[in-house]
């Protein structure tokens, strides 16, 4: 019996994204999101709780995400947990988690100033053409993490 490994996020990118290409010549876009919560202690207090997740689109997906994600921007991404893990310039191994994504919605306008792009009060959804299994196994070397 198969599994289930799907991740839902909405949060605000932290920076512009950045796109690059496979030794293969598959784009590949990758971003970060911030999700907040705020709580009260059982001393009153308020805090402030963000988390940040690291996001990878391929080919189609990443170009869009690319062309119109900014800086501040909020958007829902859906797609599926995975780990690296790779060696430290201080020798230490270091372990990162990445959702690669399958979906991606453009919510609201951003802090950064937006570069046009679709706008609607529904959002507007991408759904790339992701690999079956993950990035293809000749790309997944050309990765820097």
């Amino acid at each position: 019996m198969g599994g289930l490994n799907k991740m839902l996020v909405i949060g605000n990118l932290g920076s512009d994204p950045e796109m690059r290409y496979t030794s293969g010549g598959v784009p590949v876009t990758s971003f970060s999101v911030a999700t907040n919560r705020r709580y009260t202690t059982a001393s009153g207090d308020q805090r402030d709780e963000t988390e940040w997740f690291r996001v990878t689109a391929w080919r189609q997906l990443a170009e869009q995400c690319n062309q119109f994600l900014t800086k501040g921007r909020q958007v829902y991404v859906e797609g599926r947990l995975s780990t690296s893990s790779w060696q430290g310039q201080d020798g230490q191994n270091r372990t990162s988690l990445e959702i690669n994504a399958d979906r991606v919605v453009f919510l609201s306008g951003g802090g950064g100033g937006e570069q046009g792009g679709p706008r609607s009060q529904g959002g507007q959804g991408y759904q790339g053409d992701p690999p079956p299994d993950g990035p293809p196994a000749d790309d997944a070397e050309d990765l820097p993490w």
